[in-house]
């Protein structure tokens, strides 16, 4: 019965030698067990971290070279015997691949798992298979195709690994089984997206959800034990979370990693459980009987056979009496629909603490782990946004760690200055007041002598002058700019180009504004800022519904329709005007260009962000 450890990390972006000491630190740590593991599995491109992009030829190294370098990690870990799955960026016969490396290092002694005395050495090199190339993946460009899917024999039993995107396709399990694997390993650098509830009512991020959905069927379908290891952290902004399991060969999740923390996972593996898996559903049986028969039928190009009967009309028409001519079609009868698509629900609802969690998280890794600062400093207008982003910040960074500051201007409602303080004293942080009235009507004083300044003109200079303050509090304070936009203001442009959506770390870009109210709701922020109408505050009375002509109620939802693709007609026909949609639609396709860097014209291969890729936390 072999010992399994799951080990998800959250790796250094870019550092091949602090993530093997990492690695290090695991071996060492698991010495410590009684029984000790026999086999630990480290997730995918654990390395390196994953979007390296093209930062892969910097981190790639051979198998060989990895093995060497863990031999010596084991060695100073004073570890005993133990087998390793680790995933990482491989050079090999001068190609780059996503591989995953399977070695055992250290002498195992008689009677250590099931088969003593087996000397250390590279049991197996995984390339993936399947590449994504969609969505925010782009590996493809990067590496190259693993060509194969093969099991092989380890020194507790047998075993195949597939990585990530290789374990969505069921004909890749089939073949891990076929081949006599008792353990499929799946190293795993897979986002979190969505919010989405297992089949326990358990609130997890939607891409966990569908995980755990397809890893326990390819257990229960075959027969097999799976063990699926996570990375953990965020690159990029996207959030690599965790929740590493072990299914049984019952289709059953056994152990479940936390989210969004590293951790290791241990669990003794009875292989005695395949045998009664499999007999209760010989599946795997049936198919080693037919598949010689059904892989005839692959090449046999019966595709297209009976494709004339399958275009046949389905209306149906009553026979007429005598020979006559057919009567006109049956009316169709009216079935009663069950289940999911009757009522769609509210599609922008979210689970407030999972959101929480993610976020506090991402400010966690952003602003400590991988910008290296201690302080995170807020400008706090006294709306949700901004107060919002003080309570996570504080709940990520701890109160004495977090900075908020208040920048009035001469028109500033008094209203909004109140409600920023009352925020600071909620939550208890150090304040800072800059009144940038000066600083803004000295300026316009210069350009504009005789004081006629337009509106939006004077609107845009506070929102830069603001900027300019909170970076320079950045760079006294040593505490990185945390930004406060969300979602609905950045696809509508609403903000100044280089002000408000500058800050480097932003929790929530990617909520609408009608779900940053209610994780503000969620997390405390007073009532009475929640309850105020929304306003840049950049000119006396203005309101955010005010300029739009439209509730944020009605702009979010026909926001999140038009970025799924979803036709304006199609929009309409959910209850909005021709004119909202329009309006909405009209500013959306409008400001691309605000959420964009500057276009830079392209003279060489060198071209930043064309062929010089390098993310931005690399």
């Amino acid at each position: 019965m072999p010992r399994l450890a799951i080990a998800q990390l959250r790796p250094t972006k870019g550092d091949y030698g602090a993530n093997l000491q990492k690695i290090g630190g695991v071996l060492a740590q698991i010495a410590k067990l009684d029984p000790p593991a026999d086999l630990v599995v480290f997730p995918e491109t654990a390395t390196s971290g994953y979007f390296v992009e093209g930062g892969v030829r910097d981190v790639a190294v051979t198998a060989g070279t990895l093995f060497r370098d863990l031999t010596v990690e084991h060695e100073a870990a004073g570890a005993p015997p133990v087998d390793v799955a680790i995933g990482f960026y491989e050079v090999f016969q001068n190609h780059f691949y996503n591989s995953c490396l399977y070695a055992s290092l250290g002498n195992a002694s008689p009677g250590h798992a099931s088969s003593g005395g087996a000397a250390p050495g590279i049991r197996q090199v995984h390339r993936k298979v399947f590449l994504p190339t969609y969505g925010v993946f782009d590996e493809e460009r990067f590496v190259d195709r693993g060509r194969e899917i093969r099991a092989f024999d380890t020194r507790w039993g047998r075993a195949a690994i597939l990585i990530c995107e290789d374990a969505w396709h069921s004909l890749s399990g089939t073949i891990a089984a076929l081949q006599g694997a008792q353990l499929v390993i799946v190293p795993s650098a897979s986002p979190a997206r969505g919010t989405g509830m297992d089949e326990e009512g358990i609130r997890l991020p939607a891409s966990v959800v569908r995980w755990e959905r397809i890893l326990r069927g390819m257990a229960d379908e075959h027969g097999v034990w799976v063990a699926f290891a996570s990375l953990v952290g965020f690159e990029g902004g996207k959030g690599f979370p965790g929740g590493s399991v072990v299914v049984s060969p019952a289709g059953d999740i056994v152990l479940r990693g936390p989210l969004f923390e590293e951790a290791v996972l241990t669990y003794d593996v009875d292989f005695e459980e395949i045998t009664r898996a499999r007999a209760e559903a010989p599946l795997l049986a049936d198919l080693e009987v037919n598949l010689p028969h059904l892989i005839k039928s692959l090449g046999s190009g019966e595709r297209g056979a009976g494709s004339s009967k399958r275009k046949r009309s389905v209306v149906q028409f009553d026979p007429a009496p005598n020979g006559t001519a057919p009567r006109s079609p049956l009316p169709a009868p009216r079935i009663h629909v069950v289940g999911k698509g009757v009522e769609e629900g509210d599609p922008l609802a979210i689970d407030p603490d999972l959101a929480r969690r993610w976020l506090t998280s991402f400010l966690k890794d952003e602003v400590v782990r991988r910008r290296g600062f201690t302080k995170g400093i807020v400008g706090l207008s006294g709306g949700v946004d901004s107060s919002l982003t003080g309570f996570l910040a504080v709940e990520a960074l701890g109160k004495e760690n977090v900075i908020g500051v208040r920048m009035p201007y001469r028109t500033s409602s008094p209203e909004s200055l109140d409600h920023a303080l009352l925020v600071i004293q909620t939550l208890g942080i150090q304040s800072v007041t800059i009144d940038i009235t000066a600083a803004v009507d000295g300026y316009l004083a210069q350009v504009e002598h005789n004081g006629d300044v337009d509106p939006t003109r004077r609107g845009n200079v506070m929102a830069r002058e603001r900027m300019i303050v909170l970076f320079d509090l950045s760079a006294k304070y040593k505490a990185l700019p945390i930004g406060t936009s969300n979602k609905s203001e950045r696809l509508l442009g609403y903000f100044t180009w280089h002000a408000d959506d500058t800050p480097p770390v932003n929790p929530l870009g990617d909520l609408f504004k009608t779900q940053v109210r209610a994780l503000a709701r969620h997390v405390g922020v007073p009532e009475v800022i929640l309850r105020k109408p929304p306003t840049p505050d950049l000119v006396p009375g203005q309101t955010t519904e005010g300029d739009f002509g439209i509730s944020y109620d009605k702009v979010d939802r026909i926001l999140y329709y038009l970025i799924r693709g979803m036709k304006p007609a199609d929009v309409m026909a959910r209850g909005f005007t021709p004119e909202e949609v329009a309006k909405v639609a009209g500013r959306l396709e409008s400001t691309h260009w605000k959420r964009r860097l500057p276009t830079v014209a392209m003279m060489s291969q060198t071209a930043i962000g064309e062929f010089y890729l390098r993310p931005v936390d690399y």
